[in-house]
């Protein structure tokens, strides 16, 4: 640990007020170590802004949040996920950045991904920089597919189906897909590729009911009842790479941190046998997920101007090369793509394409909530227990309960 500017610390209760006037940054999960190798460069230019990076365990991460803006001890800034951008907002704990932005030389909105830049916005105000972005996607068995007649990935739902048919040999125990029954992302992705929105009525109800998403969920439950996936949950899967690898499965509906595990964990001479592909949508290439973190600056922090000039230089395209390189997370801007250790790897490249068609969840505080629950009804009707109209009238009624608050204090202003 150096003795110089920055100091690494797991963050405990009340550790977010800085020493005079040190810069407070809050990360969750590797991201802090990262940062730290980073820091050395900022510190040179600024060498009046000292930096404590605080690294929380991302399992305690939100409610160290909550606590620490209820009790006035919030960071300068920290990383936050895009899906609970929408709930601090609420909380007025954000300080808006767009005129921050419209200064700025160094982030560019136009460079991000349209997407994952509109998920940093919240009633038409600015409250985030995308730091880095996630979606999901599909990994596939290339040779099992070529064996079976196939001589490219899918284009849409109907020939992901045809291949997941004759990919499946459930008394074999083997099958077309791995779709753990506990993951809400492959289910949301498929719904987010239909022109239905998710919640109506100003994001005060569910709209689980609409032709869209029942016909996403038709899609979701199918490929189980059809044995084209097992039902089991992540848990309950032992070593997906392993069983990848030995054909279990042709194809995994995952993100872009198991590119680097397959590449690990796969003998050499398997590794030309994989591949990536974009999702298939219903009609053609399909949307994704639009996920990822983001750099936020609190509203109460006195030294919001240093918190800037160290956002400003996490957003540069260099310095987010050199953060992938150190942790595997995806760039948010275009520019960053062009780093040859991204362009060299072939199995991002579809990555850098599904990043143009991703779209963004319901913005409201309750969203992982709502999630959450979705899934926990879609696994009702992959068992039997619900019919895909009972599944969308179910999650239709818990979300309007959800969003009950959300209701009354809309109404209220009106």
């Amino acid at each position: 640990m150096r003795a110089a500017a920055v100091l690494v610390a797991l963050c405990l209760a009340g550790c977010a007020h800085g020493r005079g006037d040190t810069l407070v940054f809050w990360t969750f999960g590797p991201e802090g170590d990262a940062v730290v190798k980073l820091l050395p460069e900022f510190e040179r230019a600024h060498p009046e802004i000292r930096v404590e990076v605080q690294q929380l365990p991302l399992s305690a991460a939100h409610q160290k949040l909550l606590t620490a803006i209820a009790g006035d001890t919030a960071p300068d800034m920290a990383q936050l996920g895009n899906t609970w951008l929408p709930e601090m907002v609420a909380l007025h704990a954000l300080a808006p950045l767009q005129q921050r932005v419209a200064a700025s030389a160094a982030v560019v909105p136009a460079d991000y991904f349209a997407s994952i830049w509109a998920t940093n916005l919240s009633g038409g105000k600015l409250y985030g920089i995308p730091w880095y972005v996630d979606t999901r996607l599909l990994f596939y068995r290339s040779d099992l597919l070529k064996r079976a007649g196939f001589d490219a990935p899918p284009r849409d739902w109907a020939e992901w189906r045809r291949m997941l048919a004759a990919l499946s040999h459930p008394a074999r125990k083997v099958y077309g897909i791995l779709l753990p029954t506990n993951e809400y992302e492959q289910l949301l992705s498929l719904a987010l590729q239909q022109p239905d929105p998710l919640l109506r009525d100003d994001d005060t109800r569910g709209n689980f009911k609409s032709a869209g998403f029942r016909r996403a969920l038709a899609f979701y439950v199918d490929t189980f009842r059809l044995q084209q996936a097992p039902v089991v949950t992540n848990v309950e899967v032992g070593n997906p790479w392993e069983e990848f690898g030995r054909g279990v499965y042709a194809f995994y509906f995952s993100g872009p941190w198991n590119v680097a595990e397959f590449h690990k964990r796969l003998p050499a001479s398997e590794q030309g046998d994989w591949a990536t592909a974009p999702l298939p949508g219903p009609d053609g290439p399909g949307a994704g997920l639009a996920g990822g973190a983001s750099l936020v600056v609190f509203r109460a922090s006195k030294r919001q101007r240093a918190a800037w000039a160290l956002v400003e230089y996490l957003s540069q395209p260099r310095v987010q090369q050199r953060f992938y390189q150190l942790t595997g997370d995806m760039p948010p801007r275009r520019s960053s793509w062009d780093s040859p250790l991204l362009q060299d790897d072939a199995a991002m490249h579809a990555f850098r394409d599904q990043l143009e068609r991703v779209k963004p969840t319901p913005a409201v505080p309750e969203w992982e909530r709502i999630a959450v629950m979705m899934q926990q009804v879609a696994a009702r009707a992959v068992a039997g227990e619900l019919t895909v109209e009972q599944a969308a009238a179910e999650m239709d009624r818990r979300a309007d309960g959800i969003l009950a608050k959300r209701r009354s204090l809309l109404e209220a202003r009106r």
